[in-house]
């Protein structure tokens, strides 16, 4: 399983593109890694995470191939998540496709109404994309993999997600947007019996201490590592991937990533490449 990273950054990137902090300039500064766009990953080249406001950006410089993509998981609704208005660019009229195919699209309620609201008036848009609406600890077969979608601690309004997926010889936990795992995700995870070989998790306040809900921190990480080893879902082989930073929280990622490396995780970069 190879799963490429093109967007490491949560809501307002990082640098802001507004933002004169400390941190901002220290990363404008030093270019190279420290330099995230929004948050967007791909499996195997054809399983796409999220489809953000730099999607676009990730096709022209990033490497992203949407020719290639024929499935899509949305985790919620919000706008660095979710660009609804770019799927229009995939109707007749705005690209050509050959071998014409949909392109599968599978999120909660709110993010599939937020589609809707853009699409649904076109009568072409079941050519251009089939909306599957998915629900918590469902399975789901999308291609060659196995799919659950998890129930994330974020705004409730969102019917957020995180996702875990399975090839049925490698496993990957992609957890952003989420504070700690609710119960109930806890509990399915530990029941599935599934030891994950990578997890992507939230570290959106990097160094700011006591992040728990909706969001994480590198503290938080630990602790919700430390659980999932309990349960059996992570063990030492588990490569863990510190992911969707924020310029409030502290550091650039020359900074990071010695200091994640004494817990013995790694952190994203938009552009990174992870095979298991």
């Amino acid at each position: 399983m190879k799963i490429k990273i093109f967007g490491t950054a949560a809501a307002e990137g990082f640098p802001a593109m507004f933002c004169e902090c400390e941190h901002c300039n220290r990363a404008r500064k030093s270019g190279g890694r420290n330099l995230r766009t929004r948050s967007q990953a791909l499996v195997d080249d054809t399983l796409l995470i999220d489809f953000g406001p730099d999607t676009l950006s990730h096709t022209l410089y990033g490497g992203l191939d949407l020719t290639k993509v024929t499935d899509l998981l949305i985790t919620h609704s919000h706008r660095d998540h979710l660009l609804t208005g770019d799927f229009a660019n995939r109707k007749e009229g705005y690209c050509v496709i050959n071998n014409k195919h949909p392109l599968n699209v599978y999120a909660t309620t709110p993010a599939i109404e937020k589609i809707n609201s853009v699409c649904s008036a076109d009568a072409k848009a079941g050519e251009a994309l089939i909306l599957n609406e998915v629900t918590p600890f469902n399975k789901y077969k999308i291609g060659k993999y196995q799919v659950y979608p998890l129930k994330a601690d974020h705004d409730p309004k969102t019917a957020p997600v995180f996702y875990l997926i399975s090839n049925g010889e490698k496993n990957l936990l992609y957890a952003t947007d989420t504070g700690r795992f609710p119960k109930e995700t806890v509990d399915f995870l530990r029941d599935l019996k599934i030891k994950t070989d990578i997890i992507f998790i939230d570290c959106t306040a990097i160094l700011l201490t006591g992040w728990s809900k909706s969001h994480m921190g590198l503290d938080t990480n630990v602790l919700q590592i430390e659980e999932l080893k309990q349960i059996g879902v992570v063990d030492n082989n588990t490569k863990v991937v510190l992911h969707h930073f924020s310029h409030n929280g502290g550091t650039t990622y020359d900074e990071l990533v010695p200091i994640a490396a004494k817990y013995g995780f790694l952190v994203s970069f938009d552009g990174m490449i992870m095979e298991v």
